[in-house]
């Protein structure tokens, strides 16, 4: 930490992941409304690919070596990395993690992911997946919101942390954190969850970032299923995932991936969003 290769942006750059996030966000958007019961996860993976194709972009998850799919759907238990099948259809009730990107033709990268509960089902159970989701929700933008003051990066996670242990006994995932995104998906630097030791390195107009806690109901222990890609909880609790793509540049916060740049959520912070200007 702090020693990253951290790559800053103009803000000619981050109106064009805009571009990107917007796609992204779109995508999501479009699964979000197909979701009920007895929809697959291939389904859903089906309508990010073609709402993503529809803007002129690509998938930058099918770029990943080894990965096959425009989303990763993680159904209850499982809390990130879940892979799109056609015998995972989804019933009354289930939590839903969702993690999609969109490539621009430009090269630009946008990531995002929601959680949901399927409508339905056993209403105690619901509850409970709702009451998960809306905290991790909440961390999400407690982080976005430290970002706008923040002069080491580490700042964020502590906000993430905080607003996690305020809102219950959740379990925070150690080794699946946040990352710089620009030309590439993933990049430098890293974005923990958590409250870390090191600051962090320093934060400077430019910086663009995916924060993505990820949390369970439980102990934070995962382990990876035999498909090598799904993060499942070991005690079978379940798994909540929210994420949103943020630059920050000399005028203030814009979250990329979000249509209206962020300003609802940011609203409780009594922080709004600045869109760049050249």
């Amino acid at each position: 930490m702090g020693r990253e290769k951290i790559t800053l942006k103009t803000n000619a750059e981050i109106l064009l992941m805009r571009e990107a996030g917007l796609i992204t966000g779109r995508a999501l958007e479009a699964v979000k409304k197909a979701i009920v019961p007895g929809i697959s996860t291939l389904e859903l993976d089906a309508i990010a690919e073609a709402t993503i194709q529809s803007f002129g972009a690509k998938s930058n998850f099918k770029l990943v070596a080894g990965y096959h799919h425009t989303i990763c759907a993680s159904i209850n238990d499982e809390v990130v990395h879940g892979i799109p099948s056609k015998d995972r259809v989804l019933a009354a009730g289930d939590i839903i993690s969702v993690d999609c990107g969109a490539i621009t033709p430009a090269g630009w990268n946008g990531d995002a992911a929601f959680s949901f509960v399927v409508p339905g089902g056993d209403e105690a159970i619901s509850a409970k997946r709702q009451a998960l989701s809306v905290s991790c929700e909440a961390s999400l933008w407690a982080g976005i919101a430290a970002l706008a003051t923040a002069t080491r990066l580490n700042e964020v996670g502590r906000a993430v942390e905080k607003s996690i242990r305020n809102s219950g006994r959740y379990g925070i995932l150690q080794d699946y954190i946040g990352h710089g995104v620009g030309r590439s998906m993933h990049e430098d630097p890293a974005v923990f969850n958590y409250q870390t030791r090191d600051l962090g390195p320093v934060v400077e107009p430019g910086l663009v970032i995916a924060i993505e806690p990820m949390i369970t109901a439980g102990s934070e222990k995962v382990r990876i299923l035999a498909d090598e890609w799904t993060i499942s909880t070991k005690d079978g609790s379940d798994g909540s995932h929210w994420e949103h793509t943020v630059a920050l540049h000399a005028g203030g916060i814009w979250v990329l991936t979000a249509e209206d740049g962020g300003e609802a959520g940011l609203a409780k912070y009594g922080l709004k969003p600045v869109p760049v200007n050249l």
